[in-house]
């Protein structure tokens, strides 16, 4: 090779690195970035930020693995995160969410993540986002409050991140613990999260303005024209069914839900329900919403084997419940539908409060396909509208790599 030839344009555009932390929170994964560490064009919504995006995780792909980036083949799996100082009285830290179609070149920014959200203190603590001041002071409790303002849905959400000194005396967050999460092969820190007030006050949780609705699904494949339905809006608007009016137990696993009349049917009721819902004008509007509305259905607890082997006993849930999510059966549940599990839970009249049971209730426990989760949820009328003004849940979260990114040049 001669030294002119060395000297030559690349053919091909070089790859750029970005900082970048890749964490689990919940049940899910996710790729986070500081929003100052994009590159300057990716700090504005827009193609460019999208377009980086999505060469992070490995979207479009035609093959659904996302092989040549960091998503994994899965909805819980292709995410990213963008945070920041923030700009809100009173809060730490922004925190914007992206989900990553895996087979289009399409980033819903419509919703939150649950699951995610789990990570979102405890990486903005490492980021250095949060007052150096707030974080000394936590030494004393051994728990940092961060209060984070969810950028997506424009609503606060509390996390509780255990901490501890370091031989240095520095706060470092605890990420091991032996809090053990279904879903989550390994146990680690517990990190308790609230979400406050998760509907808006100017609207009703219920978007219909009725507990259970009937629910038009005449086309849909169902054997009947008409089911019960609650249609709620509180951590991400959730179409609530009856396992059997879909044909379902209420204990299938992932596998289960996989024949591709199945899925075909459950997304065309997914499209109608967006329509009951005020959220889309047409069922075609669904296409480009594939984040929300979640369709969810329910039934009375019973025993079962979740996804690992374990035997999850009756006597130990108040309900079963399973969700979709970006067309395929949830391998856990997705943070943002179990708040909506639990707001509709603890609201007498649901057919999720009917499937547990029909009493009034402050917290419920519920079976899903890799096995429990206890939330919680506090719901009122106001001036004739349901309110769900706090809902809690317990994740755990942990660092799984942090460096760089790197991303041809061209692709964003």
């Amino acid at each position: 090779m001669t030294q002119s030839t060395l000297k030559n344009t690349p053919k091909f555009a070089p790859q750029v690195s970005v900082p970048a932390t890749y964490m689990r929170g919940g049940t899910s994964k996710g790729t986070f970035f500081k929003l100052s560490d994009l590159p300057e064009r990716c700090q504005v919504a827009g193609k460019a930020r999208d377009n980086f995006l999505l060469r992070v995780i490995g979207s479009p792909d035609p093959y659904g693995k996302q092989i040549d980036g960091l998503g994994n083949g899965s909805s819980s799996t292709s995410k990213t995160v963008i945070l920041s100082a923030s700009s809100h009285a009173d809060h730490d830290v922004n925190y914007l969410f992206g989900q990553v179609n895996i087979a289009k070149p399409m980033i819903d920014w419509a919703g939150n993540c649950g699951n995610l959200t789990a990570a979102v203190g405890a990486c903005a603590l490492n980021m250095g986002l949060v007052d150096a001041d707030k974080i000394a002071d936590s030494a004393n409790t051994g728990i940092c409050e961060v209060r984070i303002w969810q950028e997506n849905i424009s609503k606060t959400i509390i996390a509780h991140v255990p901490v501890y000194l370091d031989a240095q005396g520095k706060v470092q967050v605890q990420e091991t613990g032996d809090f053990e999460l279904d879903g989550v092969t390994f146990p680690a820190a517990e990190v308790k999260i609230e979400f406050i007030d998760p509907v808006d006050s100017s609207s009703d949780m219920f978007p219909t303005g009725n507990l259970i609705d009937d629910f038009d699904v005449s086309g849909c494949g169902l054997n009947t024209d008409s089911v019960k339905a609650t249609f709620i809006s509180a951590g991400i608007p959730t179409i609530f069914m009856k396992s059997d009016d879909l044909g379902f137990t209420g204990t299938e696993l992932q596998g289960d839900i996989s024949n591709s009349e199945t899925l075909a049917k459950l997304e065309a009721i997914r499209a109608r329900g967006g329509v009951a819902m005020g959220l889309f004008k047409d069922e075609s509007d669904a296409q480009t919403s594939q984040h929300m509305p979640k369709l969810a259905w329910v039934a009375a607890a019973q025993s079962y084997s979740a996804s690992s082997g374990k035997a999850v006993d009756a006597a130990d849930i108040d309900l079963v419940v399973r969700a979709m999510s970006m067309g395929q059966l949830h391998h856990a549940m997705m943070g943002t539908a179990a708040v909506a599990i639990a707001a509709a839970a603890t609201t007498q009249g649901t057919l999720v409060n009917e499937a547990a049971g029909g009493s009034e209730l402050g917290e419920v426990r519920f079976g899903h396909p890799s096995g429990t989760l206890l939330v919680g949820g506090k719901t009122e009328r106001v001036n004739g509208r349901w309110q769900a003004k706090k809902v809690s849940m317990s994740r755990s979260a942990r660092r799984i790599m942090v460096g760089e990114v790197f991303v041809p040049a061209d692709a964003f």
